[in-house]
């Protein structure tokens, strides 16, 4: 099961946390500060790919297949690259919608770009 999902620039600043489970404000803090430089980080099990400036970084519990985890990685950041053109930094609402449409409750429900992109693609109609 994915407990979080974090995307870290290479300052050590969060950009982006998604929870899956709760944490507490305080652990977060800590968490979020020490987590690039583990590969087992006390009771997660850590999963990052560095793409340009940024990590990112999915904490996973110990019975999550890492293999899987770090191709779904790559997976969110091709759909990312397919949506954004250029900076994501600005559209952070849009990367919380496809994040949310690739993992629900910590498990993956899809991984289609086609259709993670469904629900973007419709708003952007709706916008013109």
């Amino acid at each position: 099961m994915i407990t979080f999902v974090l995307m870290v620039n290479r300052q050590g600043q969060t950009r982006l946390s998604r929870y899956f489970q709760p944490v507490e404000l305080s652990r977060r803090a800590a968490l979020e500060a020490d987590v690039c430089s583990f590969v087992e980080y006390k009771d997660f099990k850590l999963v990052y790919r560095q793409y340009a400036a940024l990590y990112i970084v999915v904490g996973v519990t110990d019975s999550e297949n890492e293999l899987s985890v770090y191709e779904l990685v790559h997976n969110f950041v091709e759909v990312l690259d397919k949506y954004f053109s250029r900076v994501i930094m600005f559209n952070l609402d849009r990367v919380h919608i496809i994040l949310d449409e690739m993992i629900q409750n910590g498990h993956v429900v899809e991984t289609n770009k086609s259709r993670v992109l469904a629900p973007l693609t419709a708003l952007d109609k709706m916008g013109e």
